[in-house]
């Protein structure tokens, strides 16, 4: 397995090579204006006829820890710009996924001081794995992306749904290293238990005092209430799709989904208003319409291939498919052929 460090090294290294890539120029607003479009960053205008989205996910923070956002209650994505310092502190994770554990995990080796307690909050039933079987391999293909967006949309929401480990479980080499850390200093050393692990739990409210937070918990097991008294709360809860504040000027002229989400036709193409002439593309927002591969890296390559194919109107790069181990779906003359046959 690639580690992240590597991964973040490949893709610098990537990024050096292309000289028309503009870092740290965050995009203001985007206007329609005649027959294209303008751009505004925070250096400037541009103009182009079509554009493409690709600004991924924000991070989701539960409406009832908003309000005690601040040094010592954050998201996890902003872990690694913060000077921390959990030396006999009161540490809280919420979230079950692998950005929690790798919290954890750092915690456990005293990254940012030990704690004098760690407890970590997960709604989920217990400390999943990622589903990384051979077969679930085959829902990261272009075969069954394209076989996913044929779907009716209840389908694809159950098929969302009973998919979610095999892209937001933890790795079971984090899970192990977990373990075995519990094990050896807590059974065989006989140190005082300061990890807790608490899966079944939904954090509910957060209440500040003067000696920190209340963290309110419902235990989904038992049914029951419980209370932490914390220091520090990280919330490791994931990442939504929003409609980019950008969009703001073009919102009347796109054709949003009842839940105000962007509407992706095949080829990644928005659908709005003046589609014929001008293409919005979006990558990175088509969970409910590709599936679960399409947030993710795993189909960059053929998805951008597809985009520019659209865009061009000519096969610029070659899509033709391999053959697939599983059969998503039988052309109709095989259908009928399997058919009478089993008869």
């Amino acid at each position: 397995m690639i580690s992240r460090i590597e991964f973040s090294d490949y893709m610098a290294w990537a990024a050096s090579k292309l000289k028309n890539l503009n870092f740290n120029e965050g995009v203001q607003r985007i206007d329609f204006v005649n027959d294209h479009f303008v751009i505004t960053t925070e250096h400037g205008e541009y103009q182009a006829k079509n554009i493409c989205l690709g600004t991924g996910k924000v991070p989701h923070v539960p409406k009832e820890f908003k309000p005690q956002l601040g040094s010592n209650v954050f998201h996890a994505c902003e872990i690694m710009g913060k000077e921390l310092d959990f030396a006999n502190k009161r540490v809280a994770v919420i979230g079950g996924g692998q950005t929690g554990a790798d919290i954890v995990l750092n915690a456990l080796h005293h990254y940012w001081g030990k704690p004098r307690e760690l407890y970590w909050i997960s709604r989920r039933p217990n400390y999943q794995p990622l589903d990384e079987a051979t077969f679930t391999n085959e829902f990261f293909t272009p075969q069954y992306t394209e076989c996913f967006f044929e779907l009716p949309e209840l389908s694809k929401k159950r098929e969302v749904k009973a998919q979610k480990l095999a892209s937001d479980g933890i790795t079971t080499e984090c899970l192990k290293q977990i373990y075995q850390y519990l094990y050896q200093h807590f059974e065989v050393n006989g140190e005082r238990k300061w990890v807790h692990l608490l899966p079944n739990r939904t954090a509910q409210q957060l209440t500040p005092h003067s000696n920190g937070f209340e963290v309110h918990c419902y235990n989904s097991l038992n049914q029951s209430e419980e209370i932490l008294d914390v220091d520090y709360v990280i919330l490791a809860t994931g990442f939504e799709s929003v409609l980019p504040h950008y969009l703001e000027p073009l919102k009347p002229l796109l054709h949003l989904s009842k839940d105000g989400g962007l509407q992706l036709d095949r080829h990644f193409n928005v659908q709005w208003q003046h589609q014929t002439s001008n293409q919005i593309y979006a990558v990175n927002a088509g969970l409910s319409s590709h599936g679960i591969a399409e947030p993710q890296l795993s189909l960059m390559a053929w998805r951008s291939a597809k985009i520019i194919n659209h865009l061009a109107g000519k096969t610029e790069f070659d899509l033709s498919e391999t053959q697939n181990f599983i059969d998503w779906t039988l052309p109709e003359s095989t259908k009928q052929l399997t058919l009478t046959t089993a008869v």
